[in-house]
């Protein structure tokens, strides 16, 4: 029986445009606090234990509820999980901007990482269930050119902001931005975002909610207190102990699996040879992601010594280089040159990278934004290259029921990668750098932490040039019918759902 033929709705570019502006309000939201941080030390009296838990609250959160909130959407709706986690987040920055102190900003931002964790998942969801194969591609190159643009606007924004000191609410404003968006973006997803979930009815897995959550937050807490502890034996404890949680999740979902057909985490999807070896490149390219751009933005700040406007507006060529070749790759590279594509973009950052080095040694602290440009340039085109086409082959042969839950490991296992990059960042920069430095000695000491970092992200993108081999030679044939967008139980499957 074939599927019934169907005019794709011209509304769905509307409802791509609102999932797509939310992805990008969290991306700058996880950056744009980092910049931030001193107006609110003086403004609002943080302490440093308050300060990391402002930035290390939203991420745990974040990364613990990532896996539930997408298996949320496959349950009970992803339009319906949308708004909510998009409502949640707005009032959530709400709180965030008129906190009247230190402790209340944590709580707020603890709980904006929650909702973000419900929003998030449904983005990609929201794309594979909406639109046909033959459109992924075009979309998912507009999602690498938000991710390009989230990556730098973050702190470009959140600079601008806090300088402007705007009706004089100091550091608020980077927070209270996000209300006219989000209320526009809870009344547009409303009337334009079409309802799916999986085809048959499926049940929360309390218990694998439990243990997810305690594995993630087992690993990533000791990570990103670690440093600020003086990593302790316990972290270390309990780090390794997660994997023994992460192995009781495995036997139950397994168990569950067979019992009743609803496990939270869909263990089949890791049969899918794309769904497994693109989640592996995930991780290691988050890895990458979170060692350089911590070290690069302290390099720029502390190293060098420029303001917080100086060095958000020198990553500008990078953002617009990531966009334009994110933009061109899954269209027009992909279908043509396939996984060498990715393995491009590898050795395109690998190049930037070792330019980066040269030019840093070359002019130490008197370093320029202008010399700074060209390898910006050609990282950015290196990411550009691999962030659009590895989403699209991640998602590629899933299935449209378990939409909501490959979305929500995507997102975990990046949030993994970038949490270990972020530890990683202890031993390979702040490593190098002596306790007791005099301000004469503080630009040199920086340019050569971050030069030994760059190397350790070299090594980096070099795994994920091998581990691309094991993606497809090729994209697949999207046909229609084809095993991606039906479930075989789930009799004909319209290309195009209809909007509640």
């Amino acid at each position: 029986m074939t599927s019934p033929v169907t005019t794709p709705d011209r509304r769905r570019w509307f409802a791509l445009a609102i999932v797509m502006t939310a992805a990008f309000m969290d991306l700058v939201d996880v950056t744009i606090v980092n910049i931030a941080i001193p107006s609110i030390q003086r403004d609002a009296g943080a302490t440093v234990s308050q300060i990391q838990w402002i930035t290390a609250g939203y991420a745990l959160a974040f990364a613990a509820g990532l896996i539930t909130g997408g298996r949320l959407g496959d349950i009970y709706g992803r339009k319906r999980l949308f708004l909510i986690g998009i409502a949640g987040f707005t009032l959530a920055s709400a709180l965030c901007g008129f906190a009247a102190n230190p402790e209340m900003l944590v709580a707020s931002r603890i709980l904006q990482g929650g909702m973000a964790a419900m929003m998030v998942p449904q983005v990609l969801s929201i794309v594979h269930a909406t639109f046909p194969a033959e459109e992924r591609g075009k979309v998912f190159g507009l999602f690498g050119m938000i991710v390009g643009l989230g990556a730098v606007s973050g702190p470009l924004l959140g600079a601008l902001l806090t300088e402007w000191n705007l009706f004089g609410l100091e550091w608020r404003p980077i927070f209270l931005i996000n209300l006219p968006v989000g209320i526009a973006g809870l009344l547009l997803g409303r009337r334009f975002i079409s309802e799916s979930k999986a085809p048959r009815a499926l049940k929360l897995d309390l218990v694998g909610v439990v243990l997810v959550t305690l594995g993630l937050l087992m690993l990533i807490y000791p990570l990103t207190r670690g440093r600020e502890l003086g990593w302790p034996v316990w972290g270390h404890v309990v780090m390794g102990s997660s994997v023994l949680v992460f192995g009781a999740l495995v036997a139950y979902e397994k168990y569950k699996t067979r019992r009743d057909g609803s496990p939270l985490v869909e263990l089949s999807l890791f049969k899918v040879k794309s769904f497994a070896a693109g989640i592996a490149v995930q991780v290691v390219f988050g890895v990458a992601l979170g060692v350089f751009f911590l070290v690069w933005t302290m390099y720029m700040q502390v190293g060098l010594g420029w303001t917080a406007l100086h060095a958000g507006l020198t990553g500008v060529p990078f953002s617009i280089a990531v966009s334009a070749a994110a933009g061109i790759s899954v269209q027009k590279l992909v279908p043509r040159f396939g996984r060498k594509v990715l393995q491009t973009g590898a050795l395109a950052m690998v190049a930037g990278l070792l330019i980066y080095i040269w030019e840093a040694g070359r002019y130490g602290a008197g370093i320029t934004s202008w010399q700074m440009a060209l390898r910006l340039v050609v990282m950015g085109v290196g990411m550009g290259l691999i962030v659009a086409p590895l989403t699209d082959a991640v998602l590629s042969d899933v299935p449209r029921e378990h939409a909501g839950s490959a979305s929500g490991l995507i997102n975990t296992t990046q949030q993994m990668g970038t949490a270990l990059g972020l530890g990683l960042v202890s031993v390979v920069f702040f490593g190098t750098i002596g306790d007791h430095l005099a301000p004469t000695e503080v630009g040199q000491a920086f340019t050569d932490a971050f030069s030994n970092s760059l190397w350790y992200v070299v090594g980096v993108l070099a795994v994920i040039f091998l581990l691309v081999f094991a993606l497809p030679g090729r994209p697949a044939q999207h046909v229609e019918g084809g095993a991606q967008d039906a479930d075989p139980e789930a009799g004909p499957v319209e290309k195009t759902p209809e909007l509640v």
